[in-house]
């Protein structure tokens, strides 16, 4: 074992003798299928998720689709070339959102 699965294996050890891993939610059930996380970024958001709490670039892409469902409905004038010009800014912060978390993972 390596030195940090070692560590890890005395904490777990010691949290079930004193008792702090027993009532916890699904305790004696398998563990639920998830595919491998193959970086930080999918573990994050798979924590945020069950926190309830969803990335910017997330809430973004939502409203990004939510524009482009509300702009096939509509016939040309101004009110469609709004919709275009909102879908593009909200396309712009979803890149920048993105980008920002690409960075942050890198430094």
């Amino acid at each position: 074992m390596r030195w940090v699965e070692r560590i890890a294996e005395r904490m777990m050890l010691k949290a079930r003798a004193e008792g702090k891993l027993s009532g916890l939610e699904g305790e004696g059930k398998p563990l639920p299928d998830r595919p491998v996380e193959r970086d930080a970024t999918a573990a994050g958001f798979r924590i945020m998720a069950q926190a309830g709490v969803l990335p910017e670039e997330i809430v973004l892409k939502k409203q990004v689709i939510a524009t482009q469902e509300r702009l096939a409905g509509l016939p040309e004038g101004p009110e469609r070339t709004a919709l275009l010009a909102e879908i593009a800014r909200l396309q712009m912060r979803q890149s920048i959102a993105e980008e920002a978390r690409r960075r942050f993972m890198r430094d």
